[in-house]
């Protein structure tokens, strides 16, 4: 037995996400042989890769297949997010892929969207930031329950930090009650220097949290950065959908890789009677993902405990792990980092082991 003998037999255990073998991918590391004893570690594209365990039965089929014991085979499942770029384009600082999420009109429940998906992410084992881009109408920090201003060091700002998630918002610098009445240059120039001022560190995931519409904070989130892709979030009426469509065709206009569609209240369960209402009808936002052949990314269902959690600043994923509705969220935010991985490697010439 050899390390040659292991790659041969991993070389035929695709990545189900990627469509690629685990060693084109250079996904396999640390091989070591000690007798009739083998150790090795997978790193995965994402820590919420949602086929991990698929991935380690395959690798264990594959070597028990070529001669070695199961039970002298350690397979170590790590991760290691790869950046994201195009040509042209560079991520400033140390963060890997930035991921924007968008809707068609206001009142889909975005942002609370947003929150939550990047504190499944942080829980799942990545590093993760979240750029509130919606600067006349910033609500991030009202859902993380702290407004107060960040601290400024030579001229950089130090990014809030609050449930293992670092942001920043327009709603940390200036007071609560005060409008801001900006013209679209002013707005370009504050997102811009969000992600080129803000101190993030290493990020394996930037969340831009884009107002509502496709407008200028759009346009340069887009041209500012290479995004790694657009998640739309919609609910299911006729109207939220055709707004939605806007949104999905801004993205391929700007070449924005799309991610896939979340649909947000997509139904009640009744805590009395215990039976599922559909209020804003059902099935829309897969129809349109259908259509528009894009991902449907999953169905997040209306629930008291979501709207208390962001008003009092103590989102549902952080403070009740095991809800149904946080596993959920946990869910979308694993098929979110599996379509962001796959649009990094097509972004990126495929390094072959050696």
């Amino acid at each position: 037995m050899d390390t040659d003998k292991v790659k041969q037999a991993l070389s035929k255990v695709n990545d189900p996400e990627l469509n690629q073998d685990l060693i084109t991918l250079n996904m396999v590391k640390d091989i070591k042989l000690d007798g009739d004893k083998l150790s090795l570690t997978v790193m995965l594209t994402t820590p919420a890769c949602p086929l991990k365990a698929v991935i380690e039965e395959d690798c264990r089929k594959a070597l028990t297949g070529a001669g070695f014991k199961n039970e002298n085979i350690k397979i170590n499942m790590g991760s290691e997010v790869r950046k994201h770029g195009v040509q042209g384009k560079e991520l400033p600082q140390d963060i890997k892929q930035v991921i924007a999420i968008s809707s068609g009109k206001g009142g889909v429940g975005k942002t609370t969207v947003s929150v939550n998906i990047a504190i499944a992410l942080s829980q799942m084992g990545a590093k993760v930031g979240l750029l509130d881009a919606d600067i006349t109408g910033p609500n991030v920090p009202i859902m993380l329950g702290d407004q107060e201003p960040p601290t400024v060091e030579n001229g950089k700002i130090t990014p809030k930090e609050r449930y293992g998630i670092k942001y920043i918002s327009m709603g940390v610098l200036t007071p609560p009650d005060k409008p801001v009445i900006w013209r679209g240059p002013m707005l370009d120039g504050v997102i811009r220097q969000f992600l080129r001022d803000v101190l993030w560190g290493q990020l394996d995931y930037l969340l831009v949290d884009l107002p509502p519409g496709t407008g200028d904070a759009h346009l340069t989130t887009c041209q500012a950065m290479p995004l790694a892709g657009g998640v739309i979030v919609t609910t299911p009426q006729d109207v939220s959908l055709l707004d939605s469509r806007k949104s999905v065709n801004m993205f391929k206009q700007m070449r924005v890789p799309i991610l896939g569609i979340v649909e947000n209240m997509s139904y009640f369960i009744c805590t009395k009677c215990d039976e599922r209402h559909e209020i804003f009808s059902y099935g829309g936002g897969e129809k349109a993902a259908k259509e528009l052949g894009v991902p449907f990314l999953g169905r997040i269902p209306i629930q008291l405990d979501v709207r208390t959690g962001g008003d009092l600043g103590r989102p549902i994923t952080y403070e009740k792990q095991n809800h149904e509705i946080s596993k959920i969220f946990k869910e979308v935010a694993k098929q979110i980092a599996a379509s962001a991985s796959v649009t990094t490697i097509n972004s990126i010439q495929p390094v072959i082991s050696v």
